[in-house]
């Protein structure tokens, strides 16, 4: 472990100790009663559960293990390679900007989404005050929202849905990273665990936000995945590497 840590550059080194550690406490926490998720993750900014230190905290959360494993295992294999080109510096402001751009187009996109329903709710006589009210005693801690959530109308649901759910994960900023490497190593060869075969790490970028890109245009009750923000993270992570790149024709 010491080793492995030891041959980690010290920025992703220290993204992956401070990921971790904050989904220890979070698993602990939840598990004696204290809604971690519900406090440190990020609400759309017209939820009243939205808070400005959130902005920050969502991205070192994690809803469960293959979450957090599947972020930490790209940080780590990517991120290293990007740091070790760039410095800690440039590759600490890279991760950031990302996982700002990350998260403020997921949000913004979903304020305009709260803001249209909330017009719907007042149009059809209900007091928004008094609704909020009655989501937050429905509020259970866990991840999923809520316990009685399919007894509600469609608009009540959606708006319940869309204040009360909060965006966790450092994804946003894992797209940008994977975007960088494939912008500075296109060609190098990359092996799939499933199927088990090569792929260019630029096909498999391609492939990724192709797939971010088409499930932001879905409209899936079910899917909990905040795609806008991995394809936030990717916008950003291209903008800033095709600026840092533009006068440098040095590729892998």
């Amino acid at each position: 472990m010491n080793n492995i840590l030891g041959n980690m550059p010290p920025v992703v080194k220290n993204l992956l100790l401070l990921n971790v550690v904050m989904f220890i406490i979070k698993f602990l926490g939840e598990a004696q009663g204290f809604p971690i998720t519900y406090l440190l993750g990020g609400y759309v900014f017209n939820s009243p559960y939205f808070e400005p230190y959130q902005i920050v905290t969502h991205f070192f959360m994690h809803g469960d293990f293959f979450h957090i494993l599947f972020n930490m295992f790209a940080l780590v294999i990517f991120g290293s390679a990007l740091e070790q080109v760039w410095g800690p510096k440039r590759f600490f402001i890279f991760y950031m900007t990302t996982a700002f751009g990350a998260f403020f187009l997921h949000q913004i996109v979903g304020y305009i989404e709260v803001k249209h329903i909330e017009d719907q709710l007042v149009s059809a006589g209900y007091d928004l005050f008094i609704l909020q009210e009655k989501i937050a005693s429905l509020r259970s801690g866990s991840i999923d929202t809520f316990n009685i959530i399919a007894n509600t109308n469609g608009l009540v649901q959606d708006y319940m849905v869309g204040i009360s759910t909060p965006v966790v994960g450092a994804s946003g900023a894992v797209y940008g990273v994977l975007v960088g490497f494939g912008y500075l190593f296109p060609n190098t060869r990359l092996m799939l665990l499933f199927p088990p075969i090569p792929i260019k790490a630029k096909y498999l970028v391609t492939i990724m936000v192709g797939i971010a890109v088409y499930n932001s245009f879905l409209s899936n009750p079910g899917d909990n995945i905040a795609h806008l923000a991995h394809l936030g993270g990717a916008i950003v992570g291209f903008i800033l590497v095709w600026i840092w790149q533009k006068d440098k024709k040095r590729f892998y």
